[in-house]
């Protein structure tokens, strides 16, 4: 394979991405340097505004994997893809009128807090381990792919960029929290946007024109994007994207701390909703960036193939060849779209970093030491920001093995997210169900979705299932030709043509719906929760959107907690929420919880000035 190497304006242009980025964070760490406590540092005093953090959102989930993989699905597979705008509208309603109230109104820092006042510290922790391991692994993909695609076609050096990004990554979310990591995100969107800009512009004109792109994506099939057979085991159509999306993605933002971390930061809940719905334009817009990359790159591929052909050896490395034909002759701009990949890259990362900085602070530090001083919790966060840069960066390697980098991290969002999903979806939306059926259920979800995953992988779905869409390579001059005839498949069970060859984007509603029917389940054999252990802070049933003009449903649905506005706004006033969630916690024989409710939460303007909860724990 031909390489294309950089130049040196390419490397002054990519520096600069880092050098910007740190320097956020120095500044950041200057600025707020007299305000030494963990909750700055975590969750930025919550007093963040919309913009930043909507402009954040879209940067930490539109990673790597979106700018160098979601163009060559679309080369491949055709444009339905687009589909998964739908799933992002469906997401951000979810998100933003289901689980955000509820954690915002808690007063929580970390996610899983929620899960130890409606269940217990079992449930809690058994939470917080499994999101380690998701965003550890899934981080390791968005580290090593576009480093290993960026590589291989401009002679980027593999683990020098792989490096480079877990320090400047560490550097400045040790350095200014929280504050940093939005404000670099936000600078980081604004470059990956406009690095999409200048591929579409020189793309369509390399090609001859916008309409030049639609007729070839046209003819070669890349437009047919409503595909409405609901065969389950079909790699993309209309449903497996548009439900199984939306079962993905709402694992990633509706119960995911990176994203809740960033909600709860904000001044008001108004301003929180509003962050979300803005970030969804972002998506939107990314999106379509993305998908129509793809076509224009079908368009000045479509005689030519370079995967096929052998010119480059993997899916993800179609997009940085194209750049750097496209761009072959403007010095600067090969070097702009990879710091538009590594925007991707550092802002999740940064937000990996972040979360789980804050979810082992919070749930496992401050439980066993709860009379830790402002700055010694401080240093303490930071240095968990630098251990877990160090094992994110260090998880590259084994990303080596996970094949696409989209189909690999919808994946490990699925396996783990969508059992993550089934448990706050029990916790806040069945008042009835327990923590044995909370952990039963975890259990398994999480059981299902690997099962199923571990399986996919081990025994490849038919190729009739998941071929791609014919490329011509009647213009090229051959190199190492890939073969693209189907996989031979031999000793296959039964099973594996049925259950793991399911489509990867349902592995997350697989594992929600598996951990809700099991929750339901085992909280009716051993015992309904008492509703009057239950805050109604704590539970947010979807008559609430659905039901709303029935007071007949909505009492229904809520199985007898007192849901009534007046009844929730006293409990946040005189912090009987807290109160009787610290008697849940006792009665489950789990550890003494006390909450003191201070001033800081106003009820009316759903807002902080300070803190709304402070928490007394004792190991």
């Amino acid at each position: 394979m031909e390489v294309k190497n950089f130049v040196a304006w390419d490397y002054v242009v990519f520096a600069g991405l880092f050098i910007i980025s740190s320097g956020i964070g120095v500044f950041f760490a200057i600025k707020e340097r007299k305000k030494a406590t963990s909750r700055e540092f975590l969750v930025g005093g919550r007093q963040m505004t919309f913009g930043p953090v909507a402009l954040s959102l879209t940067a930490s989930f539109m990673s790597a994997v979106t700018v160098l993989g979601a163009p060559s699905e679309v080369y491949r597979y055709g444009a339905s893809f687009l589909l998964f705008t739908i799933a992002y509208l469906f997401v951000i309603i979810f998100t933003s009128e289901l689980f955000l109230p509820v954690f915002y109104r808690s007063g929580i820092t970390s996610t899983y807090e929620y899960l130890q006042l409606r269940f217990n510290k079992v449930v809690r922790y058994a939470a917080t381990v499994t999101y380690i391991v998701q965003t550890i692994l899934y981080t390791g993909v968005v580290v090593y792919a576009p480093a290993l695609a960026l590589n291989q076609v401009t002679g980027f050096d593999l683990w020098g960029s792989v490096f480079a990004t877990g320090i400047v990554c560490t550097f400045y979310c040790t350095l200014g929290g929280l504050k940093a990591v939005v404000w670099t995100d936000a600078f980081q969107m604004v470059v990956m946007v406009v690095g999409f800009l200048t591929v579409l512009i020189q793309g369509s004109a390399e090609v001859g024109g916008f309409h030049k792109v639609l007729e070839r994506s046209s003819n070669g099939s890349r437009l047919n994007i409503f595909d409405f057979d609901a065969d389950p085991l079909r790699r993309h159509t209309f449903w497996t994207i548009s439900v199984g999306g939306t079962f993905t993605w709402l694992g990633v933002y509706g119960v995911n701390q990176s994203t809740i971390q960033r909600c709860i930061s904000c001044k008001t809940e108004k301003h929180a909703k509003l962050a979300l719905y803005f970030n969804l334009v972002g998506l939107w817009i990314i999106a379509i960036c993305a998908v129509f990359s793809g076509l224009i790159m079908y368009a000045y591929f479509e005689d030519c193939d370079p995967l096929t052909s052998g010119t480059v050896s993997a899916p993800d490395q179609l997009m940085p060849y194209f750049v750097m034909e496209i761009f072959a002759t403007m010095p600067g701009l090969p070097g702009l779209f990879v710091a538009c990949a590594f925007s991707g890259t550092l802002s999740t990362v940064a937000a990996s970093i972040n979360a789980l900085a804050t979810v082992t602070f919070e749930d496992f530090v401050k439980s066993c030491f709860p009379h830790l001083s402002d700055k010694l919790s401080t240093w303490i966060s930071k240095g968990l920001c630098i251990l877990f840069g160090v094992i994110c960066t260090s998880m590259a390697v084994a990303a080596s093995f996970m094949g696409s980098v989209v189909q690999a991290a919808l994946s490990i969002h699925g396996m783990c997210g969508g059992p993550m999903l089934g448990l706050f979806t029990l916790g806040i939306v069945f008042p009835f169900v327990n923590w044995k059926g909370a952990i039963g259920g975890l259990l398994t979800g999480l059981t299902l979705s690997f099962w199923v995953a571990i399986g996919a992988f081990i025994y490849p779905a038919p190729a009739s299932k998941t071929w791609p869409l014919p490329l011509s390579t009647n213009q090229c001059v051959l190199f190492n030709v890939t073969d693209v005839s189907p996989p031979v498949l031999s000793s296959r069970p039964a099973i594996a043509d049925i259950w793991y060859s399911l489509s990867y984007v349902y592995y997350s509603a697989v594992g929600c719906l598996g951990c809700i029917l099991a929750g339901i389940i085992i909280s009716f054999i051993t015992g309904n929760q008492s509703v009057k252990e239950i805050p109604p802070v704590l539970i947010r049933p979807v008559c609430n959107l659905f039901c709303f003009w029935s007071e007949k449903y909505k009492t229904l649905c809520w199985c007898g907690v007192r849901h009534d506005s007046e009844t929730e706004q006293e409990n946040l006033e005189n912090g009987s929420a807290g109160k009787q969630g610290t008697e849940s916690v006792l009665q489950n024989g789990l550890g003494q919880e006390s909450m003191v409710h201070v001033s800081g939460y106003d009820p009316k303007d759903k807002s902080y000035d300070n803190v709304a909860f402070e928490k007394i724990t004792r190991c």
